[in-house]
């Protein structure tokens, strides 16, 4: 149906329905990271944070204005693990959070499965498991297709068919998807075209987040101590890694968030102050550990 642009020039526009601020509802968006960074973790979190419908279920401070149903196909895990990571995130939770996650997220192992969304039945099943979702969560995306991912055709075909998903069940998409080895090997995993493969699978993408571990500069200039100020060191900065959003095309994008490692994985906020022979930096429109996050 094309826009009535009388209505649209007079009258006040709908409000924007956000699944988190920045991730428009009915959208794709992408989270980008190396492996063994803690991208599934953030986004199994992320998921937690959307399903629970009461308080104390935002681990990751996403603060979410509505909840709903929230479906988690892992395709790089087997159950056992997954398992172990839902426990090791239910030790922060209290039990009421723990419920309503319970009642409202699905995770689906799908490893060993070979779902081809681009496959007609694959996703005719995909939309009719999904339908009623308020997110999808597609961990990771290699795992859903058989295309070429250095082809701009296929996987704008790709996206086009995540569109589809989207539409058809009414909620956004999220994918996970590794960065390439270049933008590892230079440490620019924090950048929009850090992804592997052609650029359309983020070009098309409306959000587009990152996990990125601390860098040997970060842990110099940043500390987790506020009442003395030491530096983190290159021996703890492991248990860091700072998330945000390289691309963003519905709000503006917000400064980065760190997190620190707990027990057995889990990703919780952190704040990180300048040490006491450091000042705080600007790069890019982006402040660093001059925040409180």
């Amino acid at each position: 149906m094309a826009i009535d642009l009388r209505a649209a020039f007079e009258n006040e526009p709908p409000v924007l329905d956000f699944i988190w601020p920045g991730f428009l509802a009915g959208t794709v968006g992408a989270l980008v990271a190396p492996g063994a960074t803690g991208k599934s973790f953030w986004a199994l979190e992320a998921a937690m944070s959307v399903a629970c419908s009461v308080a104390g279920g935002d681990l990751v401070g996403l603060a979410p204005a509505h909840t709903g149903r929230v479906v988690y196909l892992a395709g790089e895990d087997p159950s056992p693990a997954l398992v172990c990571r839902v426990h090791a995130i239910g030790q922060h939770l209290s039990q009421q959070a723990r419920e309503a996650i319970a009642e409202n997220l699905t995770v689906e192992p799908i490893m060993g499965k070979r779902p081809n969304v681009m496959d007609d039945r694959h996703l005719a099943r995909i939309i009719e498991f999904c339908t009623g979702a308020r997110l999808i969560v597609l961990d990771t995306l290699s795992r859903i297709h058989a295309l070429d991912e250095n082809s701009n055709g296929d996987m704008a075909q790709l996206v086009a068919t995540l569109e589809h998903v989207a539409a058809s069940t009414g909620a956004s998409v999220l994918y996970l998807h590794h960065v390439s080895k270049g933008s590892a090997r230079e440490g620019q995993t924090d950048q929009q075209q850090a992804a592997r493969g052609a650029s359309a699978l983020i070009d098309n993408a409306r959000w587009c987040g990152f996990v990125a571990k601390m860098n040997e500069e970060e842990a110099r200039r940043l500390s987790d101590r506020s009442y003395d100020r030491e530096p983190i060191g290159n021996d703890r900065r492991g248990y860091f890694v700072r998330f945000g959003i390289s691309k963003q095309n519905y709000d503006c994008i917000p400064i980065d968030r760190w997190y620190s490692r707990h027990g057995g994985g889990v990703l919780l906020p952190v704040e990180l102050v300048e040490t006491r022979h450091e000042r705080g930096i600007q790069n890019g429109g982006k402040c660093y550990g001059v925040a409180t996050y």
